[in-house]
């Protein structure tokens, strides 16, 4: 059905049983989709529809195309207005970071790293010497800052980075380099040259899920941050040293922000050594969450839509970013010794 609507007249009063804001409301909605969009008429409410202007008729200066409203998920008349994630967001944050010099942006990384090793600690994510998070230089992208094996999360310092090139060899620090983070790291950054930064620990409730063999579900508005963007690896064969093992998992990474390793545990990248670590705290705790829900009943599935929707806001690089800052900043005032 094709339904065109005559709206420009200069001569329309507000009637009575309509507020002059809805009314206006609905005169700048025709002219906003006017040539753009679909709208029908008969979707609109009988009390609405009978005070547009007339005549409905092709021959109007301004006219407007519909056959339905649904393919727009609801009425627009009737979806609430739909806000910014932030309201008043300043351009400026979005660039912090830019026009920095190699050294400062170094500076940065290695900073962000060391706060993300510490956060790991505070949250429990240590067991023994297993666990490890690398962010890529800035300047020579083939190698990577990585924390030292043998050093506690809790205690690990910025002076005791280690920088590490895809070879293995190791061309600053003098600790040791745990022999599982480099097959793991060095095969992931260098198949994704998108990745800044990956994150990889025996976290409890991690591990726990990757027992089960199954991806996460969109059962939390927080999981759906790993809607369609996180991935499975089944091939379990001990600890992660072979060469070929460390390719076959960056492989099953493939494009995804993390990925579930089988009897294992997860692990999670970003473009920013903040989005990677916010995604493992988050996936975490998606693990948490989902054994805490399947332990006590079936979980609600979210439908794919509202999931992809959802990601949209919670699973873009920004939102890891941003949700990083506010631990940033508890763990440099509760932890300063960190960058001694």
């Amino acid at each position: 059905m094709l339904t065109l609507a005559w709206i420009s007249s200069p001569q329309v009063t507000c009637p009575d049983q309509l507020s002059r804001r809805h009314f206006r409301d609905i005169l700048q909605l025709h002219l906003l989709m006017s040539f753009t969009s679909r709208l029908s008429i008969s979707s609109l409410k009988s009390t609405e529809k009978k005070y547009l202007p007339n005549p409905l008729s092709i021959h109007s200066p301004i006219a407007i195309k519909a056959e339905t409203l649904m393919d727009k998920k609801q009425q627009m008349l009737d979806q609430p207005i739909v806000n910014e994630t932030v309201m008043n967001i300043d351009d400026n944050l979005l660039m912090q970071n830019e026009n920095n010099s190699i050294e400062d942006e170094r500076l940065h990384r290695k900073q962000r790293l060391t706060a993300a090793l510490r956060l790991f600690g505070k949250f429990g994510f240590d067991e023994g010497a297993a666990g490890h998070i690398t962010v890529r230089d800035p300047e020579n992208t083939d190698c990577f800052w990585v924390n030292p094996m043998g050093v506690s999360f809790k205690q690990v310092k910025l002076s005791e980075l280690l920088l590490v090139n895809h070879e293995g060899e190791v061309l600053e620090g003098s600790g040791l380099l745990n022999g599982a983070a480099f097959t793991i790291h060095s095969h992931i950054h260098r198949a994704r040259p998108d990745v800044i930064a990956a994150a990889h620990s025996h976290s409890i409730y991690g591990k726990s899920w990757a027992a089960l063999g199954r991806p996460l579900d969109p059962i939390s508005q927080d999981a759906c941050a790993f809607f369609n963007d996180h991935s499975l690896y089944k091939d379990f064969s001990g600890v992660v040293l072979n060469m070929s093992e460390g390719e076959a998992l960056a492989q099953a990474l493939g494009q995804n922000k993390a990925c579930i390793l089988q009897n294992h545990g997860l692990i999670t990248v970003g473009e920013s050594i903040e989005s990677a670590a916010w995604w493992y705290f988050t996936m975490e705790r998606s693990c948490q969450a989902q054994l805490l829900a399947e332990a006590a009943g079936t979980p609600k599935i979210i439908p794919d839509d509202i999931a992809k929707i959802t990601y949209d806001t919670v699973g873009s690089e920004l939102a890891g970013w941003f949700s990083f800052q506010p631990l940033y900043n508890t763990i440099i005032a509760d932890q300063p010794d960190m960058f001694d």
